[in-house]
């Protein structure tokens, strides 16, 4: 520990580089895995919040969740055998307010269920989102496809689909505005995964994002760059701590002439690169979770404490592996050896 220490103050330079590199890598990685969380959010909260169960849309449907359908005896089957089934429907349109401005929205509609908030024929129920925009209870929204009109009765926190907003809306202005009888899917939470219903292909609520082609390609995209940051930060300490070594063979071969182990050598670089990291760790930690107070409210930026703390694990892991990797070859030093090599 006294060697670590003392190295350190004597190169204050080199880790200090070495620190604001991991620093700036860590930070980049915190920023684009609140991103990556926030676009998820923003994406698919509607199914997100959802309790783990099981989703259901039609064979045929080619796991396209707006192209599913699912006939009324099928539905009413389902809905007969459990009582915690929901069947629902989603689909992209338009809302119009006062002022003729045109609002995209993910229309919702579902069966009796208390996962899906219900409304009255001719109201809705908006993603908080729209009080940004001037929308307010009592304000009367239209829709091209729909033969009457809507009064706003509420609004919701957090309810997005396919970057949409979300509009809750009743079931039979639901099927006047799209001219289907037919729901798409069907929900059954906690559902076992050998439950079956005839004619609909089941998924899990992850393998039902995984079929949104907005939501797959975004996350896999997103966690690809986490990823490649991470093993960077471990290949930046295993160069950093391999040209340290080259430097000191000579040393390390007095210290083991002296008396000193292996072990102890591997211990005090294991101690250098866990002061730097976990001070660097540190300061990139504080800063995106200030970020992420006070993020501009139109950002889908959501980084968590248990995510930052599971990626500094991971970040002091490739660490201590990409340490202990150069490192090996302090293990091959023989003291005489290395001692003549370093007076030549």
């Amino acid at each position: 520990m006294k060697l670590a220490w003392r190295e350190i103050k004597n190169s204050k330079v080199r880790f200090i580089i070495l620190g604001s590199i991991v620093f700036l890598v860590s930070l980049l990685t915190f920023i684009i895995s609140g991103l990556a969380n926030g676009l998820s959010a923003d994406n698919a909260s509607l199914i997100k919040d959802l309790p783990e169960g099981h989703i259901f849309m039609s064979e045929d449907a080619d796991e396209m969740y707006n192209m599913s359908r699912i006939d009324r005896g099928t539905e009413k089957k389902l809905l007969n055998e459990r009582e915690d089934a929901s069947v629902f429907s989603i689909q992209m349109g338009f809302m119009n307010d006062g002022n003729e401005k045109q609002h995209s929205v993910a229309f919702v509609t579902s069966t009796g269920s208390d996962l899906f908030n219900h409304v009255e024929a001719g109201e809705v129920i908006l993603d908080r989102s729209f009080e940004g925009e001037g929308i307010q209870v009592g304000d009367v929204l239209t829709n091209n496809q729909f033969s009457g009109e809507f009064i706003v009765k509420g609004f919701v926190d957090q309810k997005k689909f396919s970057h949409a907003p979300v509009a809750y809306i009743n079931i039979d202005n639901y099927r006047e505005m799209y001219r289907v009888e037919e729901m798409q899917l069907a929900f059954i939470p906690e559902g076992e995964s050998s439950f079956e219903i005839a004619g609909l292909q089941s998924f899990t609520n992850q393998e039902f994002l995984n079929t949104i082609p907005s939501y797959s390609a975004e996350q896999m995209s997103l966690n690809m760059i986490v990823w490649f940051l991470v093993i960077i930060s471990g290949m930046l300490f295993g160069i950093f701590f391999y040209m340290m070594n080259v430097q000191k063979i000579g040393l390390y071969g007095i210290l083991k002439a002296i008396g000193l182990k292996t072990g102890d050598l591997f211990k005090m670089m294991w101690t250098q690169m866990l002061f730097i990291t976990f001070i660097s760790l540190v300061l990139s930690a504080v800063i995106s979770q200030v970020f992420n107070g006070i993020a501009p409210e139109g950002m889908p930026f959501n980084l968590t404490m248990e995510t930052t703390v599971q990626l500094s694990v991971v970040f002091l892991i490739t660490g201590f592996i990409g340490s202990t990797i150069s490192g090996i070859q302090i293990k091959k030093v023989e003291p005489l050896q290395a001692i003549q090599q370093g007076e030549v």
